[in-house]
């Protein structure tokens, strides 16, 4: 019979395990197995995937050294109107700028010498200028305007004759001021009564066209009285040779004669005194402008100060477009040719038509126009531009004007715009390809390349012998010949890179 060992006394079963400082030894050698294990993998992977970078199959070698697909560039084929434009910037400006300044008649009339003098203002800036206001006084003198496109460019005054004297006689007719029986462009009494009658309605006394005038016809007017007695005494004498008698008269009538002759001379004399005698209108108290209302941009002078030169500034006439074109594109741009107008400050549209384009290139600034004109310094009230120069043209460039096809919007005065101008237009819509696409042989044949679905696929492509037309913007008419289709939509080869 076996006996079971009694325990030792202050001993329990707890002594049979294992004490925590071996649990956490024991827990450590299995993490580091873990770690290395791990680390192992890690490795291994790596050393798989360097390996697998540097041992490519001979294919692949192959495959990497090939050259990389030629890049394709195409384009669309295009069924649409085909314009050439010229696109300049302009302004928009009265038709006509005019610079008004007296010179020194006015200050010669009224006796002071010396340099004019303002005396009054009637038009401020901004005002609006009907025919037969006064625009201002010098040294007592008024300063009007009236209709007409040709400049002031000297005195008119009775005898005168010319197409500025047609100007000023429409000009009185159109204020109530017939010239009677005068022929057009002749300042004869007619004009003279017209003429005294409209200085009569401005409140001014016109000036006589010589101060000397009365003298020279009282002159005349003596001269032809002492002709006429002269005739009276030989007539007399003649009688009364005859009635005496005598046989011998010659003497008597060869008198008569003489003093006839001098009658007529007389008569002449005097009917040109009188002609010429009577009010002028001289060429610093007018002002032609192109159309009403016209409007004072500028007064450069008070009451009481001396006149300066510009001393008004008006423009008239229908708002046009004022620009310069660059000499290589002159030749572009013809009279007629339409015209899209575009104001980027305001948004607003028109259109319009060229109305001019200029044969020689515009001075630079402070040259001298050729063979005078504006900036030539004319002393008349009307001297300065008579078309109206835009100070913004560029040296060297030929003036282009632009007129409106309606009116402008009144928003669009002196703004600068830009201008389109259609130099060229195909009309109907037609078929267009960039230029790169169209490719001339040796044969003289001129062809464009279609692509097929893949643009990269040679064998699918097809050559299309093409016409080539008008060119614009980059683009080129194109028409099939011998055969070949094109249609809006295809794909055209532009270039190929080579690889």
């Amino acid at each position: 019979m076996k006996h079971q060992e009694a325990a030792a006394p202050g001993k329990s079963d707890a002594a049979d395990e294992p004490e925590p400082d071996d649990v956490r030894a024991s827990l450590g050698r299995r993490r580091r197995i873990l770690v290395w294990v791990v680390a192992g993998a890690v490795a291994l992977t790596g050393a798989g995937v360097v390996l697998a970078a540097t041992i490519r199959s001979p294919a692949q070698v192959a495959a990497d050294a090939a050259p990389p697909p030629a890049s394709v560039l195409a384009d669309r084929v295009e069924r649409r109107v085909l314009t050439s434009s010229v696109v300049v910037r302009g302004t928009v400006a009265a038709e006509q700028s005019l610079t008004v300044s007296p010179g020194a008649g006015a200050a010669a009339a009224a006796g002071t010498g010396g340099k004019p003098v303002v005396t009054r203002i009637n038009k401020q800036p901004g005002a609006a200028v009907q025919a037969g206001d006064v625009l201002v006084e010098v040294s007592g003198r008024p300063v009007f305007a009236l209709a007409g496109a040709l400049p002031v460019y000297r005195d008119l005054k009775p005898g005168a004759t010319g197409k500025d004297v047609g100007q000023l006689q429409e000009g009185l007719k159109s204020l109530g001021h017939p010239t009677g029986k005068d022929p057009a462009g002749t300042y004869g009494a007619g004009t003279k009564t017209a003429v005294a009658a409209l200085y009569a309605a401005l409140g001014y006394t016109p000036r006589p066209a010589d101060p000397a005038d009365a003298e020279k016809l009282q002159a005349a007017e003596d001269a032809a009285d002492i002709a006429q007695r002269g005739v009276t005494t030989a007539k007399s004498a003649l009688a009364k040779a005859k009635a005496g008698g005598g046989t011998d008269t010659t003497e008597a009538q060869q008198q008569l004669t003489f003093a006839q002759q001098d009658l007529a001379k007389s008569t002449a004399r005097l009917e040109a005194a009188r002609a010429a005698a009577g009010p002028m209108v001289p060429a610093d108290e007018l002002v032609f402008v192109k159309g009403f209302p016209a409007r004072v941009d500028a007064v450069k002078a008070a009451v009481g100060e001396a006149v300066p030169d510009g001393l008004l500034t008006l423009s008239a006439g229908a708002p046009v477009i004022r620009a310069s074109l660059p000499a290589h594109q002159k030749d572009l741009v013809k009279t007629g040719m339409k015209v899209q107008v575009l104001s980027e400050a305001t948004g607003l549209t028109a259109t319009g038509t060229v109305a001019s384009v200029a044969t020689a290139p515009t001075p630079a600034a402070g040259g001298a126009a050729p063979g005078g004109g504006p900036g030539s310094g004319g002393s008349g009230a009307g001297a300065g531009s008579g078309a109206g120069e835009n100070t913004a043209q560029d040296p060297g460039g030929y003036a282009l004007t632009v007129t409106p096809d309606q009116t402008f919007d009144a928003r669009l005065s002196g703004q600068g715009v830009r201008l389109t101008v259609t130099a060229a237009s195909s009309g109907d819509p037609v078929l267009v390809v960039p230029l790169s696409a169209v490719s001339a042989g040796a044969d003289g044949r001129t062809t464009v390349t279609v692509l097929g679905k893949d643009p990269g696929a040679a064998d699918a492509r097809r050559r299309v012998e093409v016409r080539a037309g008008m060119s614009a913007d980059g683009m080129v008419q194109v028409e099939p010949v011998g055969g070949g289709s094109l249609a809006d939509g295809d794909r055209v080869l532009v270039a190929q890179a080579k690889p």
